[in-house]
Order: C-alpha cells, then sequence, then structure tokens
C-alpha cells in the first residue's frame, strides 16, 4: 500500500487533517476539532502501518503543523530511483 500525503498549502489543519482521516479511514483516525492538538493527533497519524517505515519525522519537533506537514510530504514522496 502506498502512502497517501495531501498537500498541506491552503489548507487550515482542520481540513488538512479531515482530507487524511478520510483517506485513511480504516484506521480510526480521530477526526480533528477546534480542541484537538495537532501535535498529538500528528503522532497518530506517524503510528499507522504505511508510515511506519518513511522516516517520517515525529510532530514533536515542530512548532507549526505545516511544517510538520510539508516535512510528512517529503518523507513519503522520496523518489526510490536516481532520475536519468
Amino acid at each position: 500500500m502506498l502512502a497517501v500525503v495531501y498537500d498541506p498549502r491552503y489548507h487550515t489543519f482542520d481540513s488538512w487533517a479531515s482530507l487524511m482521516c478520510e483517506a485513511y479511514a480504516g484506521q480510526q483516525l480521530c477526526i480533528p476539532n477546534e480542541s484537538t492538538d495537532w501535535q498529538e493527533w500528528a503522532a497518530g497519524l506517524k503510528a499507522i502501518d504505511v508510515f511506519m517505515n518513511e522516516g517520517i519525522p515525529g510532530p514533536y519537533n515542530f512548532n507549526k503543523w505545516q511544517d510538520w506537514a510539508q516535512a510528512l510530504v517529503g518523507a513519503v514522496n522520496q523518489p526510490t530511483e536516481p532520475m536519468r
């Protein structure tokens, strides 16, 4: 199974995280609301089996959710073969 990560640009945390919840509905991530701590939510996403071997940085190393989400996109979308 390939990991799917939506580009966080132009999203609020709630809208981006809701898309991620939809993509991984079988994992039963909590749908964020105004009281959701983004770092705790992100730690739950990071624990999903499809992300376990992706080298995803921990959310507690970031102050802004957007910075962590961009790092997530970068970790998941790394090229697997050199471009020719």
